[in-house]
């Protein structure tokens, strides 16, 4: 797992949530890419301070390559002062995204 990319020159200050953000890399053509957005985006809806942004990865290929971003979906954990604090691969479990927001919480 790679951990404190900075991100806050590449994500909006605007966009971050004031807590955490769930920061999802997508694709057109990726069928896990809707399941996962809709997890994050109940996630982010129920969870006080915590934000989705959902980034089109072919769109945005730089900022792919500076976080080593291979395979869509791509979900990271961005923390309130812009650095990744976790990712993960593929379609995650609620549970699992749940459990991963703890640490960028504080």
């Amino acid at each position: 797992m790679d951990h404190y990319y900075d991100t806050a020159d590449d994500l909006s200050a605007a966009q971050l949530g004031p807590r955490a953000s769930l920061v999802q890399f997508s694709s057109a053509f990726c069928a896990p890419c809707r399941a996962t957005r809709a997890i994050l985006a109940d996630v982010a809806a129920v969870v006080p301070g915590v934000s989705f942004i959902e980034v089109d990865a072919e769109a945005h290929l730089d900022l792919v390559r500076r976080l080593k971003v291979s395979r869509t979906p791509t979900v990271l954990i961005v923390d309130s002062n812009g650095r990744v604090v976790n990712r993960a691969v593929g379609q995650p479990r609620k549970s699992d995204v749940l459990a991963a927001l703890a640490p960028a919480m504080g």
